[in-house]
């Protein structure tokens, strides 16, 4: 990991990744989405709207991994320093935050034709809001710090300490009586028709590269931010130096 900490090197390797990422990410969300929508037949259960599940689940899952990769930065910024973990964690936090966005809408409109209503303070609605609300937390102190000088150990800890709501909302339909459907998917068990899974899986991948691409884009901003901002710093640094060189040599 830690070969990587040269930002130099990071972008060598995020340089041919990303685009990998992207492409490869678009073709297998793009494919699973299309033959939910128009191809697979409806559920006898849910009918036409198990087709957002194909959208919602795969949002749902990125919302919580998202969250589980800002810790996990967290942690290697706190413990090992690594140069590159606070810009990885604030790469990750907005896409993280836009997913869990798309899984709670997806989920209420879901839930409307379901439930037979927009909203229910459910387990696991509850918790993932509760998500979104971190998301939106980490995001503004991670960008206050950066713009007054602050440690970015401050938002580091609280990527950490956040960190315990992601199972919190795996187990939430399991620890509570909920309105929402219990884990459809365990260890070596499927509840989901074939029909449904393969291409549930599938797109679940996708997204997961697109989310990778997109950080990956989202790191590269960040670093030539800092890089920018390093050399406007030297420049004012030279020119103050310089005003004050030409100053004492009028004064002589």
């Amino acid at each position: 990991m830690h070969i990587y900490a040269n930002p130099k090197r990071f972008l060598s390797l995020a340089s041919w990744l990303t685009p990998l990422l992207f492409w490869s990410g678009l073709v297998l969300s793009l494919g699973p989405i299309a033959w939910g929508l128009f191809v697979v037949s409806p559920d006898r259960l849910m009918g036409e709207t198990v087709r957002i599940l194909f959208i919602h689940v795969p949002s749902a899952w990125l919302g919580m991994g998202g969250w589980t990769g800002i810790a996990i930065s967290s942690a290697a910024l706190l413990i090992w320093k690594h140069p590159l973990a606070a810009l990885s964690a604030r790469a990750i936090a907005v896409p993280g935050m836009v997913f869990t966005g798309i899984c709670l809408a997806t989920g209420s409109i879901w839930g409307r034709p379901t439930w037979g209503t927009w909203w229910e303070w459910d387990g696991r609605l509850t918790s993932m809001l509760v998500l979104l609300f971190l998301y939106g937390g980490y995001i503004a102190l991670a960008q206050a710090t950066s713009r007054e000088g602050g440690s970015p150990k401050i938002p580091a800890i609280l990527g950490i300490v956040g960190a315990i709501i992601v199972p919190i909302i795996n187990r939430s339909v399991v620890w509570w009586n909920s309105l929402h459907q219990p884990p459809s998917l365990t260890a070596g068990k499927s509840a989901i028709d074939a029909e449904y899974l393969w291409p549930l899986l599938t797109a679940t991948i996708g997204f997961s590269l697109l989310f990778g691409a997109i950080v990956l884009m989202r790191m590269r901003a960040l670093i030539a931010e800092q890089q920018v901002e390093a050399r406007l710093r030297r420049r004012a640094l030279d020119e103050d130096v310089m005003r004050v060189t030409t100053s004492g040599m009028e004064t002589a």
